[in-house]
């Protein structure tokens, strides 16, 4: 039997023993060479975009020879007006990436030394850099799409002629909301978040590229792709698979996220759900890489982010 490619070697490509013995300058020289990877670290001026640049021998920062701006390696970054050194934020991607289920903020406050809200923005700024690159191109192909419902829980009384259907809508909380997903079979995953699964619609339609196959259950609201797709519907109080269709794939996607608020974070807050989906799609498309080749996309995707409008303030002001 073939090994497991998260249990093989070719899996483990990055050590955070490594990454936090680095000294001050070669965590300083990994950030240059990250955000300037096209240069091969030499500065360029994110104002002018002039590729001459004094260095300061005091301070690790930069001065443009054209218009005479200073700035140092994360200036413009969703890293930019950080206090936590490089070295840090390096570990706090790395421990990001290692975390197959997420990571919770709590945790990361732990392993850094560092409030839990300076944790908490950060993974954010994470996830906020992450989202960019997810947003991609329109799926295509085979694309299966679903939605399940996150939040609003309602405590299960004791006496079981006393329990509540937490499925139907009277005894839902109003804080219950819908996440849709869009996963092309061997391609990307693109979510939503929603009141209802119905909703998702209108995103159905703008992710997806005309004449593709969709793969979905027999939910009446689905009814309205038929006119723009090939549909292939599987009835689900019936079977969850039938030799034309099936939604497996998004179902893998729910088991993720799901384990990942109920094991890892134990809650997520209905505003922050878009942002915790997210990452779970990203995770999802890229199980098959190497944690090392994880921690570039990140770090690249973190330093090519401009500041972050909503975490932008510590309280988001």
């Amino acid at each position: 039997m073939a090994q497991h490619f998260l249990l093989s070697a070719a899996a483990r490509t990055l050590s955070l023993a490594k990454v936090m013995r680095m000294s001050d300058e070669q965590a300083f020289d990994a950030f240059r060479a990250i955000r300037w990877a096209d240069t091969e670290g030499d500065a360029v001026c994110g104002k002018c975009g002039c590729f001459e640049c004094y260095t300061f021998k005091a301070r690790r920062i930069f001065k443009c020879k054209g218009c005479g701006s200073q700035f140092s390696v994360t200036s413009g970054t969703i890293f930019a007006s950080r206090k936590m050194d490089l070295r840090d934020i390096l570990a706090a991607i790395a421990i990001f990436v290692n975390g197959a289920k997420g990571y919770s903020a709590l945790q990361l406050s732990r392993d850094l030394d560092c409030q839990y809200k300076t944790a908490f923005v950060l993974a954010h700024k994470i996830r906020e850099a992450v989202a960019s690159e997810q947003k991609a191109s329109v799926l295509d192909g085979e694309v299966e799409v679903d939605g399940a419902y996150f939040g609003g829980y309602v405590k299960p009384a004791n006496r079981r002629e006393d329990r509540k259907d937490r499925r139907r809508k009277v005894h839902q909380t109003g804080k219950r909301q819908v996440v849709v997903v869009a996963r092309e079979r061997n391609g990307e995953t693109l979510t939503h978040v929603a009141k209802s699964e119905a909703e998702g619609v209108p995103f159905v339609l703008g992710a997806v590229a005309h004449g593709a196959t969709i793969h979905a259950d027999e939910a009446s609201h689905w009814d309205s792709l038929e006119a723009r797709f090939l549909t292939k519907r599987v009835n689900h109080s019936v079977e969850y698979a039938n030799a034309e269709s099936n939604t497996n794939m998004a179902e893998s996607f729910f088991s993720r996220l799901r384990r990942a608020e109920i094991g890892t974070h134990h809650h997520i807050a209905g505003r922050y759900l878009a942002a915790y989906a997210t990452e779970m799609a990203w995770r999802e498309d890229n199980r098959r890489v190497s944690n090392g080749e994880q921690f570039l996309m990140v770090a690249g995707a973190a330093m090519a982010h401009p500041v972050s409008r909503q975490w932008k303030g510590y309280w988001q002001r």
